[in-house]
């Protein structure tokens, strides 16, 4: 199960994730989604767990809840939709 961990401190690292999941179950991947241009996190990230039991379990428990100061939103990732693409202005 690929689950969305939203409103994550711009502290927070894939090692931080992993180890809040990890209580759960086996942690397959954690992502924090950073910024391109700035390359600092844009406050969200992505787990997957094979384990849709354990999955569940996490996001049960862990939606809500704070890591440094920030309460959580956790749910079942949804697919990403198409969006398309606008051309960027030149710098």
């Amino acid at each position: 199960m690929n689950i969305y961990v939203g409103n994550l401190p711009y502290s927070a690292t894939q090692e931080d994730l992993t180890t809040l999941f990890s209580e759960f179950g086996n942690v397959e991947r954690a992502t924090v989604v950073m910024d391109r241009e700035t390359n600092r996190s844009k406050g969200f990230g992505f787990v997957e767990m094979a384990d849709n039991a354990a999955a569940t379990q996490a996001i049960e428990a862990l939606n809500n809840t704070e890591l440094n100061g920030r309460a959580l939103r956790i749910n079942e990732a949804r697919p990403r939709e198409e969006r398309p693409r606008t051309p960027r202005a030149p710098r």
